[in-house]
């Protein structure tokens, strides 16, 4: 009997998560409202200083923020 309760709890955490992900799509008449300043992860350059700061304490990295691929340095 415990299988089947855990089954429906699974099942159940399942399709609540489906039905209630936040997918959509952006019409073309919002894309303005998209690409607003406020809408801009680097719009504070001193957030952005801070936050490459705490980039680089925590990973001794420095740079390439603009450069994708992981650190294996194969690409």
């Amino acid at each position: 009997m415990k299988t089947f309760e855990s089954k429906f709890c699974l099942a159940l955490a399942a399709v609540t998560l489906v039905l209630t992900s936040g997918c959509e799509n952006v019409k073309p008449w919002q894309r303005g409202t998209m690409s607003d300043e406020t809408m801009r992860a680097d719009r504070n350059p001193l957030g952005k200083a801070q936050a490459e700061h705490i980039w680089f304490s925590r990973e001794e990295a420095n740079g390439g923020a603009g450069v994708g691929g992981g650190g294996c340095g194969c690409n």
